[in-house]
């Protein structure tokens, strides 16, 4: 864990972060995720959030004096990303992220994640996130089981 230096500010990301925010979720993903295969090269990472992510979600950075160090994007009522620079995890960031998009979608949220990523369940857990269906992966792209959360306020 790496303590802030500077504090971290949370805003929306504009197409001059498109590279950058890729570059956090390509870190993040290859640290925490280590045994899930992905089915698009940095490349076309990159690509999908400069073309897709940045300009049509509502996307979010946390942003340091180091640059850009979290990533969390919003579609509709789905918390579909949720990234953090592995250095930067255990800062606080994430919880932000998360108390973030409840104020914008207080009605309730909806998120992926893996099932092979036991602290990401633990995360939204302790956030009130239930878990309210497990599958086998042939649903996503990675081909990976998942399981579904779901937050609706008052839990």
């Amino acid at each position: 864990m790496t303590s802030a230096p500077a504090p971290v500010h949370l805003r929306r990301a504009t197409a001059t972060d498109a590279t950058a925010t890729a570059d956090v979720w390509l870190r993040s993903f290859a640290a925490t995720l280590p045994t899930v295969v992905r089915p698009r090269t940095d490349d076309e990472v990159r690509a999908h959030f400069r073309d897709v992510v940045v300009p049509l979600r509502e996307t979010w950075v946390a942003e340091a004096a180091a640059g850009l160090v979290g990533v969390m994007v919003l579609d509709g009522a789905l918390l579909s990303q949720l990234y953090l620079d592995p250095g930067w995890r255990g800062c606080g960031i994430g919880d932000r992220f998360v108390a973030l998009a409840k104020e914008r979608r207080p009605d309730g949220l909806t998120l992926w994640t893996f099932q092979v990523n036991e602290p990401a369940h633990r995360f939204y857990e302790r956030h009130g996130f239930l878990a309210v269906e497990r599958t086998d992966g042939s649903g996503n792209e990675e081909r990976e089981p998942d399981v579904r959360y779901v937050w609706r306020p008052g839990r």
